[in-house]
């Protein structure tokens, strides 16, 4: 993964502050930062995305509450956290997320796990999965072909965030407890596509 983020120098670049309203100490990256507590701040309180698709986590090492940062002005944390189910009070690690493409994002989602079952494929935003005739509200595994998507918990792009990405697992997420460090349930009802 670090591997990946090393030579995109030029395709990626976030701002970050200690402070609400983008005040206090700040830092720039273009890579990968696993812990932001070794760089001098003890939490990102405020941050600005001026290129690229990111991922943020709530905790060091990638691990915890994921939350997507597409380009853009986050003041407080309230703009990155969305709604998920529970109030994250902080973000210390984040990292680039190098697959996303918007226009050519494509994936499979299936019924069971370990891609078994009833499948769909998908390559656009999807606000409902029942609405679109998923006749359940849980994803047992997935496929990502190309791109990046983000996954929520609820209809309406709300509660927790799952970030899958072509170039992790081998496209492969064949359980729910590969969706990231935080999922506890195979509960996704909203998809959509991470802008680059």
């Amino acid at each position: 993964m670090l591997a990946q983020c090393e030579g995109l120098l030029q395709m990626y670049n976030i701002t970050v502050y200690d402070q609400e309203y983008f005040q206090g100490a700040r830092r720039e990256f273009t890579a990968c930062c696993q812990n932001i507590m070794e760089c001098g701040m003890e939490n990102i309180r405020s941050l600005k995305v001026e290129c690229g698709a990111w991922v943020g986590y709530e905790h060091s090492s990638f691990c915890g509450q994921q939350f997507v940062l597409e380009k853009g002005d986050y003041p407080r944390i309230e703009a990155y956290n969305g709604s998920n189910s529970y109030r994250i009070e902080r973000m210390i690690s984040f990292r680039p997320i190098c697959c996303a493409n918007h226009k050519e994002s494509r994936m499979t989602i299936f019924e069971m796990e370990n891609m078994m079952g009833r499948q769909f494929e998908l390559c656009d935003d999807y606000p409902s999965l029942q609405g679109m005739g998923w006749m359940n509200n849980e994803v047992g595994s997935m496929q990502i072909h190309t791109g990046a998507f983000v996954c929520y918990q609820y209809p309406g792009y709300r509660g927790h965030q799952y970030i899958m990405e072509c170039d992790c697992h081998g496209g492969e997420y064949k359980c729910y407890r590969e969706f990231g460090s935080h999922a506890q349930t195979p509960q996704i009802q909203s998809i959509r596509r991470i802008q680059h």
